[in-house]
């Protein structure tokens, strides 16, 4: 069995989605399709259901293609307002 390929996205991510993402389909209607009529395995089992959140570790096969969800970076802080120092007092 092959070794499957470490996909790093932004969690929560629905089967379809991943199914897009990690390239086991070329659009987002063919992984509608091929997660519809069954061909995709979730850890093994046959998962239908395109909305399914998939969590860390899981590992989405789709003709002998494997892809593991991994968790990606956390999105950046947006940066902070600078506080106001003081007022400059004129003369």
């Amino acid at each position: 069995m092959a070794v499957p390929t470490p996909i790093a996205v932004d969690l929560p991510i629905t089967l379809g989605q991943f199914v897009k993402l990690a390239g086991l389909a070329g659009t987002g209607g063919e992984a509608k399709i091929l997660v519809s009529s069954g061909v995709v395995l979730v850890n093994g089992t046959t998962d239908t259901r395109r909305g399914h959140k998939l969590a860390a570790g899981d590992i989405v096969e789709v003709g002998g293609q494997r892809a593991q969800v991994q968790p990606g970076s956390e999105p950046p802080e947006p940066p902070r307002p600078a506080k106001p120092v003081g007022r400059l007092e004129q003369s």
